[in-house]
Parts: C-alpha cells; sequence; structure tokens
C-alpha cells in the first residue's frame, strides 16, 4: 500500500475541512466574493471540495493498488500523478479565483489525474 497517497489522502481530508472551516466563516454574506454564483465563489468552493475529491481518490489507490498487483513504473506513475493531481487542483482552483487569467493552469491538474488513472489501469492490464 503507497504510503505517500495514504498520507496524502488524508492530508487531503484535513485541508479540505480547514479550507471548509475558512471559507464559511464568509458564506452568510450574500455578496461574498461576488455573490454565489460568481464565478470567484464558484472556483473557490471547487477548491474547496477538490481537497475531499482528490483525497478520497489518494486513499482508495492506497487501499486497491496491492489488490490490482500494480508493480514498478505503473505503481510508481500513478501514485506520484495522484498526488500531483490532489495538490495542484484546489491550488488552481484558488489562484484561477483570485486571477481569472490562471484559469488556463487547469491542464496541469487534470493531465497529472488522467495520468494517474491511466497508469493504474495500464497496470491492472499488465498483471
Amino acid at each position: 500500500m503507497p504510503t505517500t497517497n495514504l498520507i496524502g489522502g488524508w492530508l487531503g481530508m484535513l485541508a479540505g475541512v480547514l479550507s471548509g472551516a475558512v471559507i464559511g466563516l464568509f458564506f452568510h454574506r450574500d455578496d461574498w466574493m461576488g455573490g454565489y454564483g460568481s464565478y470567484r465563489r464558484r472556483l473557490t468552493r471547487l477548491g474547496h471540495i477538490s481537497f475531499f475529491g482528490l483525497g478520497f481518490l489518494n486513499l482508495i489507490f492506497a487501499a486497491t493498488s496491492g489488490q490490482l498487483f500494480l508493480r514498478g513504473i505503473c505503481l510508481a506513475t500513478a501514485s506520484w500523478a495522484l498526488i500531483v493531481g490532489a495538490i495542484t487542483m484546489p491550488l488552481c482552483c484558488f489562484l484561477a479565483a483570485w486571477r481569472k487569467s490562471l484559469r488556463h493552469l487547469f491542464p496541469v491538474p487534470v493531465l497529472a489525474v488522467t495520468t494517474g488513472i491511466l497508469s493504474i489501469l495500464v497496470g491492472w492490464w499488465k498483471r
């Protein structure tokens, strides 16, 4: 079981709770970040929830990689790609909420998570 992904998953859960606590302090304000449906507020919420989603993905990977008999380069690539995705997705969301032009960074986490998932599937298929 990849320990890095297990720790990364639980750190993602913690970051999700903490970021939710911080942004939750302002949710009662209807005009906060331009209102509920504004671009900035949507991206901030997406960053918060992506901590949980990609944290869960890392936990699932850590729990199932042994059952899928992942080894070698597929195991290492999947492990690191999912960690990179879990770090860069919320970061991109928060940065894009801050500066709209930074939305062009989204291919980084998307490609990282896609690489991780494809590495899992290829490693499982090649077993």
